[in-house]
């Protein structure tokens, strides 16, 4: 019996909405409800359909912009900084260079400043090698306006990628000593390990105790978490592959909120790091996701 092309695809059609929404919850609500389309079409109905993939993708597409607008007015309104939500993420994502990227949380920071429909183009066009033609139908808009649309994403998103490559190995060694000195309290520990304009954001959703404001500098953000042993307590720091990369999620925290945080690594230092409070945004690093191209 030939497996339903929904199955098939799904972990593309997951990867697809969270690369558009940069959240897992929603992702998955997004999927939920193109399945449900997908079956409201019927079995003679989708044996009609030539290309179930590019289907599938278009409908999920534009559940996902849906989202994206309907969002924005939230987003505004959101208590602090917002963070994408981190994806717990199996070895083989990591070694799936491209995947990686795509999926990785300092690209899902950087496609947050692009319009919904930017943001849709670039996904598909750059990450999915989507033809120009499919992406049209999927967006609503000529194969014209597309090329311009996507031409414009990549360079707003070429301004601001990292300045180099960096390798798992090495960002693991970067990233463990980082977390040597935090669970040490070891200031220049943490300062070898930090770019000297490191940044550090915090998003705690005004749920969850949280920086509220970007700490700039390798000094700041290292006063800040030498603190760690005194106002942690009995917490533990885990290490964990996060959206393809080396990361951490701290338990047992006082106030009962765990904490994910992921990081950029350049030329050997810690240049951003991301800190998600927020307990609405943490369910995605509880199982490991199923993402694809």
């Amino acid at each position: 019996m030939t497996e339903d092309p929904f199955v098939t695809h799904r972990g593309l059609l997951f990867t697809v909405a969270y690369e558009m929404l940069g959240a897992a919850s929603e992702a998955e609500d997004v999927v939920q409800e193109t399945w449900i389309r997908w079956d409201d079409i019927g079995p003679d109905a989708r044996s009609e359909v030539r290309d179930p993939r590019a289907f599938l993708v278009r409908m999920v597409t534009r559940k996902a912009l849906d989202r994206l607008r309907a969002n924005a007015r939230r987003r505004e309104e959101y208590v602090g900084e917002w963070l994408p939500e981190p994806l717990l993420t199996s070895p083989d994502v990591a070694e799936d260079v491209e995947l990686a990227e795509s999926v990785s949380y300092a690209m899902l920071t950087i496609l947050e400043t692009l319009t919904p429909t930017e943001r849709a183009v670039f996904v598909l066009r750059e990450v999915f090698d989507v033809p120009y033609g499919e992406i049209a139908e999927a967006v609503e808009k000529s194969a014209a306006a597309v090329r311009q649309i996507g031409h414009r994403a990549r360079e707003h998103v070429a301004a601001r990628r990292p300045r180099m490559e960096v390798s798992r190995s090495e960002q693991q060694e970067v990233v463990e000593r980082f977390l040597a000195a935090v669970a040490g309290g070891d200031l220049q520990g943490l300062l070898d390990a930090l770019a000297p304009d490191v940044v550090m954001v915090a998003d705690g959703g005004g749920i969850a105790q949280a920086i509220t404001n970007p700490v700039v500098g390798a000094k700041k953000v290292a006063n800040l978490l030498r603190t760690f042993p005194k106002f942690g307590g009995g917490a533990t720091v885990l290490p964990v592959l996060l959206n393809g990369s080396p990361a951490a999620r701290i338990v047992g925290l006082e106030d009962g909120h765990d904490t994910a945080i992921t990081f950029l690594v350049e030329d050997g230092r810690i240049s951003r790091i991301y800190a998600v409070r927020n307990p609405v945004k943490l369910g995605g690093i509880d199982v490991e996701a199923t993402i694809s191209r």
